[in-house]
């Protein structure tokens, strides 16, 4: 069988080299994507592991994740595998989110968030909105964690049905 663009030793040619340049290419975009990438995150605490680390800045502070007028509970665990505990964690499931680094750093409640593998993209943005110390941050989730603080975060999914809060028909049980 011959394949198309074989037959001919000058089209032989050109189709080899065509499909090396195409391989060159994509190998060159490859690793130049994985190498900014790596830069792009550099040192942070986001990504790395803190097991073998000496983490001198450690806080911790309350948060309170209301979806659809419910309350959510924040499972213990989170950012806690066998081999790695990340600088963002819960050890319980009572809503205190520890943070911790080896220098001081600017955690916030959409990095923890992002960590718990929150569905924040299920969530109307525009109906959510995030309060600390009773009082609503203009940030939303980019508010900054700070020890000893409390969050509340009040999240609308885009699924919810506004009209249930507006009807009279009992409560569903």
């Amino acid at each position: 069988m011959i394949w198309p663009g074989m037959g001919d030793p000058t089209k032989r040619k050109q189709t080899i080299k065509y499909l090396i340049l195409t391989a060159v290419i994509g190998l060159s975009v490859a690793t130049a994507t994985t190498l900014i990438s790596a830069q792009l995150k550099g040192d942070s605490p986001i990504y790395d592991c803190i097991n073998d680390r000496d983490t001198k800045y450690k806080i911790s502070a309350t948060l309170e994740v209301i979806i659809d007028k419910q309350k959510a509970e924040i499972p213990a665990g989170v950012g806690i595998t066998e081999d790695c505990q990340r600088a963002l964690y819960t050890l319980s499931n009572d809503g205190v989110i520890y943070a911790e680094w080896v220098e001081e750093f600017d955690f916030e409640i959409g990095q923890f968030l992002w960590m718990w593998e929150f569905p924040h993209r299920d969530m109307d943005q525009s109906k959510s909105k995030v309060f600390v110390n009773g009082i609503e941050s203009p940030d939303y989730i980019s508010t900054k964690l700070v020890d000893g603080y409390h969050y509340r975060a009040e999240f609308t999914s885009k699924a919810y049905d506004t009209s249930k809060d507006s009807d009279f028909l009992p409560p569903d049980v």
